[in-house]
């Protein structure tokens, strides 16, 4: 969904100080029985998913949906990435993506990371987080240009960071308005080492320092159309200045391979193994602004 300067124009004249916060969705536990039980409920497709063995810790059918699902053991995992989607991602399009592109899919990107990672280092225990733990913002409305529901998805995903096990080290990988949301999150959480921000309009900070001491990492590829989307904030219009501005202080990671604003975790692109790299711990080569 595209971002349109037009849009943010028009979200000027609006009165900011009469915007009501976005409605909190219910924070997400770390109960695999009754996201289950929920997922039965609500029919198909969610009780094949159910049936199927897939693991969920939280899901809700209401409205646009919930929907946090782990691939690999999280209980056992020693590396866990966190994976925050962006505007429009719905339930429905959880598993499918947005159009029914595979590569807008949450489950899929997912799965993806995982799939790096276990080839990457098949003797370390990771597990890869979809979460979809909060309502995004349409794509035609004018939340997409404000922070509203960044701020409160941020809170959301604080609470199930720190639920996580403490043994795990933990990285967070944002795409387009979810690392907003990650940005948001991650001066709250000590623990977090590391935060990727892929074809991200900006992190609610001009400065990589503003994100509490994590590395940050910033993925931009060349066609990518959040180049086009105005570097400003005032008040809750706008997110600042882009991560892959120079000036923001964040690492950028190679994009070759990666194609328009959805491709940057499609396997055989140089973003996918880098990111994979850092959930592991190590520091992968940079690329180009």
């Amino acid at each position: 969904m595209r971002i349109s300067p037009a849009l943010l124009a028009l979200t000027v004249a609006l009165p900011f100080a009469s915007a009501p916060p976005a409605a909190q969705p219910p924070s997400p536990g770390l109960s695999r029985s009754a996201a289950l039980a929920a997922m039965v409920s609500a029919g198909e497709p969610y009780a094949s998913w159910a049936r199927t063995g897939r693991r969920f810790l939280a899901f809700d059918p209401r409205g646009d949906g919930i929907g946090v699902e782990v691939v690999g053991d999280l209980e056992a995992a020693d590396r866990i990435a966190v994976l925050v989607p962006g505007v429009d991602t719905r339930l429905r399009d959880f598993d499918r993506g947005l159009g029914g592109v595979a590569r807008r899919a949450p489950a899929v990107q997912a799965r993806a990371v995982y799939d790096r990672l276990r080839a990457a280092a098949p003797g370390t225990r990771v597990a890869v987080v979809a979460w979809l733990g909060y309502d995004p913002p349409e794509g035609m409305s004018l939340d997409v240009a404000r922070d509203l529901r960044a701020r409160s998805g941020a809170v959301a995903l604080t609470a199930f960071v720190r639920g996580l096990p403490a043994r795990a080290q933990v990285t967070l990988i944002g795409h387009s308005y979810g690392a907003l949301v990650a940005g948001l999150a991650a001066r709250r959480l000590p623990r977090v080492a590391d935060v990727v921000a892929l074809g991200a309009p900006g992190m609610g900070t001009d400065t990589a320092a503003g994100l509490g001491g994590a590395r940050v990492w910033s993925a931009l590829a060349p066609d990518d159309w959040i180049r086009r989307v105005p570097q400003l904030r005032l008040r809750h219009l706008g997110h600042g200045r882009r991560p892959s501005a120079p000036a923001f202080g964040a690492r950028a990671l190679p994009v070759a391979g990666v194609s328009g604003h959805d491709g940057y975790l499609c396997p055989g692109t140089a973003t996918l193994d880098a990111v994979a790299a850092i959930v592991l711990g190590d520091t992968p080569a940079e690329g180009a602004a």
